[in-house]
């Protein structure tokens, strides 16, 4: 019943897990059984934890002593974040002989819960655990629970001594240190190259600002926070500066014992994983996290946003407003809890969102432009301007940074005809960001569109597609700035590859049936209208596609269509067929 997980940091984690098949045993006869079985099977599917952990227990009623459904069961309710049922479920699957690691991972969370160090330990030596990881640190912090420190110092050298896991080991063996006040001891570990890559987490680093206030060096504590994180992005980060700045001295608080460190050790390897393994495998690690310590929001938003991408988008709304309001993170949870609204289609229960935040916590700049991409989403350009103004008034002075604000700002001055302003501002952008591709781009085809300044346009359009030559819409610009330019010859071969980046999208394909009938190649082109119409109509639709001026190029050609726009007419072509 056991596999690997199948992933590159699973590998070096020595981590495994069950992987929940779909077999059932076939000698099915209850309907209440089959049924309920087939309606948790697809909520499992679909990632309904929430139904599948209802269909399973009643699917436990007919079958209580099902292993299958027992493991299926613990899973869900580990994942919809009811430990305690998932380790009572547990139980009962470690009680018909079966070995599951889905079971040990709530067994052992049970077992840290209760404070029931003796007995982590021992089902760990009897070899019932979960994979290297978290046993070995598991280990070291059930000593300390049960008073042996010399043991648990033991224990984290030992498994510092694994490969690949030695980051990890000292990570929370400074964590273990600072607990019981030994500061100067967990200062070595974190000052020294061998916690790596860990060291540079935002809990690791601070930790160490706290090891560092503790040990009344409130300098080094300010640089080091000063070195990795900038100033006005994160308001905790922000308070802890200022409080250090003030001459505070901080108190510990990232674990106070063994029980956080526990919590501590799933979080961390849910972070591990996050970015590397499968977003339903994290989430049992999180939720371990928050069931052991419920004010651990690190842990609280990771869940979320591994429900999120998991498109469990009302649990994922219900988990972000765990977070209280009084915390320094409040302001990223209601940011993410208005994106899952937003996705979960509650558009306007998002507006209210991000509108209220916008009230209490309106001197965030991250605030106020997801307030304005929301409104420029929604076509709600001059909410979306204003939002936009609002957070560029909070810097006091221009950082690169700024620039995304400067070209979506422009952009919404663009979508309301206001193009003076929106000139400015994409050129704002690019004196911040020159190389900037997307800004390079927009003001590009823009000055194309507008038939302005046509030679600066294809310079910027060039620096655009040197950047990302494998962007369609890029690519497509280059075309036609040199198709407006009279290139014709030239645009063909950028066109024909926007087209094969972008095969179904209408523009490109019009486009390209514009440059085709400039060189001569009439067939073709009434071929790439064609199929910029049939496009057009389907879910792919653009609004900058006007279906009846493609109609009319069908009826008459470009060159009479052209003429009745009273526009300037097609250079002399070649002609080469058609």
């Amino acid at each position: 019943m056991e596999a690997s997980l199948p992933r590159s940091i699973a590998r070096t984690l020595g981590v495994t897990l069950l992987a929940v098949g779909l077999w059932f045993p076939a000698a099915v006869s209850a309907n209440g059984l089959s049924g309920a079985y087939l309606a948790a099977r697809q909520a499992s599917y679909v990632g309904d934890y929430e139904a599948a952990a209802k269909y399973y227990n009643q699917a436990l009623f007919h079958d209580p002593a099902n292993p299958q459904l027992l493991e299926r069961a613990v899973l869900a309710n580990i994942s919809l974040g009811n430990l305690d049922r998932a380790v009572e479920l547990g139980q009962r699957l470690v009680n018909t002989g079966e070995r599951s690691q889905i079971a040990q991972i709530a067994l052992i969370a049970g077992e840290a819960k209760r404070e029931a160090y003796t007995e982590i330990l021992s089902r760990l030596r009897d070899d019932l655990g979960v994979g290297p990881l978290i046993d070995g640190l598991a280990e070291a912090w059930a000593e300390m629970g049960r008073g042996d420190m010399s043991a648990a110092l033991v224990a984290f050298d030992e498994m510092s001594e694994q490969r690949g896991l030695e980051g990890f080991a000292l990570y929370h063996k400074a964590l273990a240190l600072s607990s019981v006040g030994d500061h100067e001891s967990a200062e070595a570990i974190f000052d020294s190259d061998s916690v790596g890559a860990m060291r540079m987490t935002r809990r690791a680093v601070i930790a160490q600002v706290e090891i560092l206030s503790q040990l009344e060096r409130n300098d080094d504590a300010l640089k080091l926070i000063d070195t990795a994180f900038d100033k006005g992005i994160d308001p905790g980060i922000d308070q802890l500066r200022k409080r250090l700045e003030q001459g505070e001295q901080l108190p510990w608080t990232a674990v106070s014992g063994a029980r956080q460190g526990i919590a501590e050790v799933f979080y961390t390897l849910a972070a591990a994983l996050s970015n590397e393994a499968d977003d339903d495998y994290t989430l049992l690690y999180s939720r371990v996290a928050e069931y052991l310590r419920p004010d651990h929001v690190d842990a609280i938003l990771l869940s979320a946003d591994m429900l999120e991408r998991l498109e469990q988008h009302d649990l994922a709304v219900a988990t972000y407003k765990r977070v209280p309001r009084d915390h320094p993170a409040y302001h990223a949870a209601e940011l993410g809890r208005a994106d899952a609204l937003r996705a979960d289609g509650k558009v306007d229960a998002a507006v209210e969102v991000l509108e209220s935040l916008a009230e209490t916590h309106g001197n965030l700049a991250v605030v106020q432009s997801t307030l304005g991409d929301l409104m420029r989403q929604l076509e709600r350009y001059d909410d979306a301007v204003k939002a936009y103004d609002r957070a560029l008034a909070l810097f006091d002075t221009p950082e690169p940074t700024q620039w995304f604000l400067y070209y979506a700002r422009a952009i919404s001055h663009e979508r309301q005809g206001n193009w003076p302003q929106a000139e400015a501002d994409f050129r704002a952008a690019l004196a911040l960001n020159p190389e900037q591709p997307q800004v390079l781009n927009y003001l590009g085809y823009s000055l194309v569109e507008k038939n302005e300044k046509l030679d600066e346009a294809l310079g910027m359009i060039e620096r655009a597609v040197a950047a990302r030559p494998d962007s369609g819409y890029i690519v497509d610009s280059l075309g036609w700035v040199l198709y407006r330019l009279g290139r014709y010859e030239e645009a063909v071969g950028h066109m024909e590859r926007a087209a094969e980046l972008m095969a179904i999208d209408p523009v490109v394909n019009d486009h390209l049936g514009d440059v085709y009938w400039s060189v001569g190649r009439k067939l073709e082109a009434e071929f790439m209208w064609k199929r910029a119409l049939s496009f057009v109509d389907s879910e792919v639709a653009s609004d900058e596609v006007d279906p009846e001026r493609i109609r009319r190029k069908l009826e008459v050609g470009l060159d009479r269509l052209l003429a009745e726009e009273g526009a300037p007419p097609l250079k002399v072509a070649n002609d080469n067929g058609g």
